[in-house]
């Protein structure tokens, strides 16, 4: 209905608007009339039709915006929103090539600190400023200045869009004055800085304008999976992208997870409190999410009274001062809900035998009286004999004193509004893969075989490989959530849910198991060994990016390329985030604290801008508190991975495309009010 039937005229052969037949329509023989009378409403007129079209096609010769790339966040809610608010040390880029004659280092770096943290920063300068008026007065101007470069690549109807409600005209008519010296409006430009102030708004206007170069900082951002888990308040991370300007997510394993566990997955809500308890990291459920974990509490204390639990000493990456008797006591809890855990995955890869995860069941494998374990043919003792709740005649089922557990934090996971918001968020603007600007963009893998060709799983009793793969689960993850309660669909998505989180053939998983109960209970680390999809062996050639590329109707030829996460990138033991001669990118370096360890820094972010791809890594951010009080940014080390031919404009980019689109509508829509065929 909605796509009009062109004929192109030709003038000598030639395209006359310099685009290609396939993407420009010209002069209308017929038409789809009913859809060009629904664009005559909002264009009543062939003036307001070609202004229009003057507007778009402007609008297609400017840059592309700024894209920022960022994967594996896990919760490390500081680190997060300090690269958004220097947007990976953009913004202090911008102050250098504005400032660098006229402002010593320190000075500039007091207003990237102002720009980034207004509010605690100008607590801090108001008490050392002598004569404050003057002071607000000048930051004023500078603060234009970097706002008027930053707002450089977008529209004016754009920037509009993104203005504050308070102070957006005054910011609007600032940002676009003739200022120059001796200009007709360099009076009115003075008043307006002069009446701020005079009238008491600064500290508001440096709030609203130091928000708003934030945002136009960065076009649009890419999360490529994984915010959830290890890092203390995931929570947070959820409610600045509620409300960010542009932002697409690409899910993770621990993405699933968690959307699994808000759907009332049981096997995935024991997994999200297994992980907080071995991360020493309950603020996320029980303050961001208000989810008690009291009857867990009670249940764990009564049944492992006299148990150590030393197999289950939780970690502490993220140094929570805790005491010895709380670290016991989360042990015991850590214990409690992991046996669940592998009590409940069990039930679902045996009603699952589609799923092939046999080797992760592990409960029946158990000799109780000898405390130990036959895996493969080979015994290892048990370094925790301790199993108060499992029958060994029916080692999968759940105690009634489990079943009613669960049951109450079923109730709570699913009756969390919060929570509940965040996973609708993250449905909305999610996927398990995304084609934009020429990149594909996807957290873990594309399931391949050890010859390199794309593996075959059975989903829902359909044989699926590459991109199909990633459209079917994605589909029946969405059924998992959305699905009406108690439908064979239904459980059956929140059971896929859980496979995704760990399953062979997973792809955002990748690998062939998830060693969580030998890693616990066996001391010989050969029997923790996960094997990695043949995937991650083949993105080094340049031929297998080319291929993946292909199947998701990307052309390899063009500048595009494959982004992902989720394996850490260990710098320090000389691995590179760039395989395949640039043409697949890891940008998993570690912005977890779990990981940096591994990693030697402390997180990636991919910028793709007009010119290129460049590639910043950054190092441990310390604290909010110290980059306020003594001007300290997070260093960010910036390299250059892939230029671009050319410099990509507007109309290079998928924006550009339904420009296009929108130009030809309102092209054939001036031909029928040129012909008469609409009024």
């Amino acid at each position: 209905m909605y796509a009009p039937r062109y004929r192109r005229d030709r003038m000598n052969g030639q395209d006359p608007y310099g685009i290609s037949p396939r993407e420009r329509g010209m002069c209308i023989l017929e038409y789809n009339t009913e859809y060009l009378q629904l664009l005559a409403e909002q264009y009543p007129t062939i003036q307001s039709a070609c202004a229009k079209i003057i507007s778009l096609e402007s609008h297609k010769k400017l840059p592309k915006l700024t894209e920022h790339f960022m994967s594996d966040i896990h919760g490390e809610y500081e680190s997060f929103l300090h690269i958004l608010r220097n947007a990976s040390g953009v913004i202090k880029d911008k102050i250098d090539i504005i400032f660098a004659r006229t402002l010593s280092e320190k000075e500039r770096d007091t207003l990237s600190t102002l720009i980034y943290y207004p509010e605690q920063k100008l607590d801090i300068i108001k008490m050392k400023v002598d004569n404050i008026d003057d002071w607000y007065k000048i930051t004023l101007y500078r603060l234009i200045e970097v706002c008027r470069l930053v707002a450089s690549k977008y529209t004016r109807a754009h920037i509009r869009e993104m203005l504050p409600q308070t102070f957006g005209d005054i910011i609007d008519e600032l940002l676009h004055a003739d200022t120059d010296f001796g200009s007709d409006k360099e009076g009115y430009y003075s008043q307006c800085i002069r009446s701020i102030v005079d009238l008491g708004q600064s500290d508001a206007f440096i709030v609203e304008i130091a928000h708003l170069i934030q945002n136009l900082a960065i076009g649009r951002l890419h999360i490529i999976g994984d915010i959830f888990d290890r890092g203390p308040r995931a929570d947070i991370i959820l409610d600045r992208l509620l409300n960010y300007h542009s932002v697409d997510i690409q899910w993770g394993n621990h993405d699933v997870e968690w959307m699994g566990a808000a759907a009332g997955s049981l096997a995935c809500i024991a997994n999200v409190i297994s992980i907080s308890t071995k991360y020493c990291n309950f603020d996320c459920i029980e303050d961001g999410y208000g989810i008690s974990l009291r009857p867990l509490t009670v249940f764990a204390l009564e049944t492992y009274t006299n148990d150590p639990c030393t197999c289950f000493i939780p970690r502490n990456p993220n140094a929570v001062d805790i005491s010895q008797h709380d670290v016991e006591f989360w042990a015991k809890l850590h214990k409690a809900i992991s046996i669940i855990r592998f009590k409940l995955e069990g039930q679902i890869i045996l009603n699952h035998p589609e799923f092939m995860m046999e080797n992760h069941l592990m409960l029946d494998k158990i000799d109780y009286e000898k405390g130990t374990i036959n895996i493969d043919g080979k015994v290892y003792e048990l370094l925790d004999k301790n199993f108060p709740t499992i029958d060994p005649a029916d080692p999968y089922k759940l105690t009634d004193e489990e079943a009613e557990l669960m049951h109450s934090l079923r109730l709570s996971f699913m009756h969390s509004e919060k929570l509940q918001k965040h996973i609708r968020f993250i449905y909305a603007k999610g996927s398990m893969y995304l084609v934009y600007n020429n990149n594909l963009l996807y957290h873990g893998c594309i399931p391949m075989t050890e010859d390199g060709e794309f593996a075959e799983y059975e989903i829902s009793h359909e044989r699926v490989k590459g991109k199909k793969l990633l459209d079917r689960a994605e589909q029946i993850a969405r059924v998992g959530y959305f699905g009406k309660a108690g439908q064979p669909e239904t459980i059956y998505g929140q059971d896929f849910l859980w496979y995704l989180w760990c399953g062979v053939g997973s792809p955002v998983y990748g690998k062939n198991k998830m060693t969580s109960f030998e890693r616990y209970f066996i001391a010989d680390e050969e029997a923790w060994k996960e094997i990695k999809d043949p995937y991650y062996k083949y993105i080094e050639k340049k031929s297998v990016c080319a291929k993946i590329l292909k199947e998701f109707g990307v052309d390899p030829d063009k500048f595009s390329h494959i982004i992902n996460g989720h394996v850490p990138v260990k710098i320090k033991k000389g691995e590179s985030p760039v395989k395949a001669d640039g043409k697949l990118l890891v940008i998993d370096g570690g912005l977890s604290r779990a990981y940096q360890k591994q990693t030697g820094i402390a997180g990636y972010t991919l910028i793709f801008n007009s010119h290129g791809l460049l590639l910043s890594a950054h190092d441990a951010f310390e604290s909010v508190k110290n980059a306020v009080a003594t001007d300290d940014d997070m260093y960010s080390s910036l390299d250059i991975i892939d230029m671009a031919p050319t410099r990509l404009l507007v109309e290079n980019t998928d924006t550009g495309k339904k420009i296009q689109k929108r130009i030809n509508d309102l092209r054939a829509l001036v031909e029928a009010f040129r012909k008469g065929l609409i009024k």
